[in-house]
């Protein structure tokens, strides 16, 4: 088959390398409208903070020479042709396909006053991050300011502040991560944010980005304008289908799946961040955009692409915060339980969250070793009911749970 995959991130590439190894006489053109070999942006913080490039460059910076792949950076993909089946570039040429993988990922979503205007940094790129972090090598920037609260604000507060940088957060919600965590253990996670020396400005919203002729500061909701010398959006992605706008493909937020990850229009499929697909737990569609869901999703999609009928068995929600100091896990949902079983000591937290008899979702922090179990309980619906509050208690028996969980089956 004559492939082409848009996007090379964890979801791109992965596609491409399962096409080259199922259709090794095929051929795989791989764009990306960044100049860099492929690489995972959920290990942008570690990179700038470690100076590695192995978790970065996940594959390798060699991937696409490797796997005969013909890999084409700072393409720009302006519109899918169905009809002749070809994607158009930016300079109007176009690529011809037999088969089509769309994994072009998230963009900043930041729907707040001036979020365009020159100066408004992101940390979703590898372009975008060097910029940032150049500056503060360079010595241009001493403070920042983050308008978002979430995973990506709280992340890169941590790497400025780990590069010396004055840092402070503004979230319109009263606790951080407030899609990931509960209150409580969200109280754990601001603790040390603080003690990292972040400042934290929750339930506080931020109007308009504001500064000429670039961006320096931001006006709150109450009037007060705060100035840093960094700027930066973290108010949350949303998938990258401008491009889709004229053609065929069903698109809300994301682009339209099914459970073999197809799209609406035949021969194309799409996987990552760009995809809404089934949620595991509750059958509805939507855009789980982290990496284990678009690395899962990709040889699906791929495979499928090619022939197969492999189902993928839903999207699923996993978050993990790993430069604070205190590792915090969250898992799926704490949406509308009928129970919740807590053991909290000393800066450790073990939270449960259930719905008729199963996990449907759990919080840890400080002591996250029972994370792994957790989520093999919950993704196999298993009845923990016998297990009472043994279940969230320091000394619960990993084996004997895990072997109970295979009986019970």
């Amino acid at each position: 088959m004559r492939a082409v995959v848009i996007g090379t991130g964890p979801a791109g590439i992965t596609a491409a390398e399962t096409l080259r190894r199922l259709d090794p006489s095929g051929s795989v053109v791989a764009l990306s409208s960044e100049p860099y070999a492929p690489y995972s942006p959920v290990a942008l913080a570690d990179h700038f903070l470690t100076g590695r490039d192995e978790t970065l460059y996940w594959k390798g910076e060699g991937v696409a020479e490797r796997l005969g792949i013909d890999e084409r950076r700072e393409s720009v993909v302006m519109a899918v042709d169905v009809d002749n089946r070809e994607v158009v570039l930016s300079d109007d040429s176009r690529i011809p396909f037999e088969g089509l993988v769309i994994a072009s990922g998230s963009r900043l979503h930041a729907p707040i006053e001036g979020s365009d205007l020159p100066g408004v940094f992101d940390f979703k790129s590898l372009r975008m991050a060097t910029d940032l972090v150049g500056r503060v090598h360079r010595g241009e920037a001493h403070s920042a300011l983050i308008v978002g609260n979430g995973l990506i604000g709280v992340e890169l507060s941590l790497l400025l502040v780990g590069l010396g940088v004055d840092v402070s957060i503004i979230g319109r919600r009263p606790w951080v991560m407030p899609r990931v965590l509960d209150p409580a253990t969200a109280a754990i996670a601001e603790k040390g944010l603080v003690d990292r020396g972040v400042k934290l400005l929750l339930g506080v919203e931020a109007s308009a980005f504001v500064g000429s002729p670039r961006v320096n500061g931001v006006r709150l909701a109450d009037g007060k304008i705060l100035q840093a010398d960094l700027v930066i959006a973290a108010t949350g992605v949303k998938p990258h289908v401008e491009f889709l706008k004229d053609s065929p493909i069903v698109c809300e937020w994301g682009i339209h799946v099914d459970n073999k990850m197809r799209t609406s229009v035949p021969g194309i499929v799409a996987a990552g961040d760009v995809a809404e697909a089934a949620d595991w737990l509750t059958g509805e569609r939507f855009v789980h955009a982290i990496f284990p869901n678009a690395v899962t999703q990709a040889p699906v999609a791929a495979a499928n692409l090619l022939g197969a009928n492999l189902t993928y068995d839903g999207a699923e929600a996993m978050n993990s915060l790993k430069h604070l100091g205190i590792p915090i896990v969250a898992m799926g949902t704490i949406d509308k339980p009928d129970d919740v079983l807590r053991w909290e000591s000393a800066g450790c937290l073990r939270a449960v969250y259930l719905r008729d008899g199963t996990i449907i979702g759990a919080q840890l922090a400080g002591d996250i070793r029972s994370a792994g179990v957790y989520r093999s309980l919950m993704l196999r619906r298993a009845d923990v009911t016998c297990f009472g509050r043994g279940l969230v208690e320091p000394d619960f028996n990993i084996g004997t749970v895990v072997s109970n969980a295979l009986v019970s089956r």
